[in-house]
């Protein structure tokens, strides 16, 4: 029976999930390398160190931005002398070529990985209400569910070996960006015709045009112009790399891929902080 967490990467995902995993009956120690005092959730246990952290907790959780940051904290546990850590789940986006080689250095230290990305931005994770895309061990997702779902709406086992989830998060992620993109370059010629941008919404709503963009992003961050679906430019663009590599890899068709990429590619250059909503005032201006 697991009797504790931990919880690595406090940031506008991590920090809301974590808040709501201590709903579980578990004790949840959590960490971060920055602002760790004002970060931690009401009611955690603070670690003033990841060695300290790893000695406590039979399960970690980690909420990092990408590959590099992954494999520094995997390491770092590795390092540890004092290990209590039985299974390590990696809520992050980082690829299936970042996620082979710790996969096979936790396998020698007898550490089970789990490979498990979420979907549903800040507003999910503050509701609790993101997608889990799991892959990794079946009888541990069986064993966590009803502590899962205290941040978790929808729970996914989309394969027994980690790195599967992290393909099904690519997909979900490039398919968003092309749904931004196409919405974008479609909005703009019905604007360049004097139609209405919530007409517009409306019909597209009802009608068989209709994507998360139409329904979500345009009508609550485009056209209220507060583009705060909290998913940075520069993360998208990241991901939307792992995609061709992985589309490449794979010997996938990758042409509307690679107009999707550009596009991001722009919005990184020319907002590295905005929000990835943002690519409708890139294209806007193109």
């Amino acid at each position: 029976m697991i009797n504790s967490y931990g919880f690595i990467g406090l940031g506008e995902m991590g920090k809301p999930i974590a808040t709501n995993l201590l709903k579980s009956s578990k004790k949840l120690t959590v960490y971060d390398i920055d602002d760790l005092e004002n970060k931690a959730p009401k009611g955690s246990f603070i670690a003033k160190s990841l060695d300290q952290l790893v000695s406590v907790s039979e399960i970690i959780f980690i909420s990092v931005p990408d590959g590099k940051a992954s494999s520094n904290v995997i390491n770092n546990i590795l390092n540890s002398n004092e290990k209590l850590v039985r299974h390590i789940i990696n809520l992050s986006t980082i690829g299936l070529q970042e996620t082979k080689p710790l996969i096979e250095a936790l396998n020698k230290a007898n550490i089970s990985y789990i490979d498990a990305p979420v979907s549903g931005g800040k507003s999910g994770a503050i509701n609790a209400t993101i997608t889990i895309m799991w892959s990794g061990s079946q009888k541990l997702l069986d064993e966590i569910r009803d502590d899962l779902d205290c941040f978790s709406k929808s729970i996914f086992f989309v394969g027994k070996e980690p790195g599967q989830g992290q393909i099904m998060k690519l997909i979900n992620n490039y398919l968003s960006a092309v749904a931004m993109s196409s919405t974008s370059e479609a909005i703009l010629l019905g604007l360049k015709n004097n139609l209405d941008m919530e007409t517009m919404l409306n019909v597209l709503n009802v009608s068989t045009g209709k994507n998360s963009a139409t329904l979500d992003k345009f009508p609550n961050r485009i056209l209220t112009e507060s583009y705060d679906a909290a998913f940075r430019m520069s993360l998208m663009n990241k991901d939307l790399e792992l995609y061709l590599s992985e589309a490449i890899s794979n010997g996938m068709p990758i042409k509307i891929a690679k107009v999707v990429k550009n596009y991001f590619q722009e919005g990184e250059k020319s907002l590295p902080l905005g929000d990835f909503t943002e690519i409708y005032k890139v294209i806007k201006k193109i």
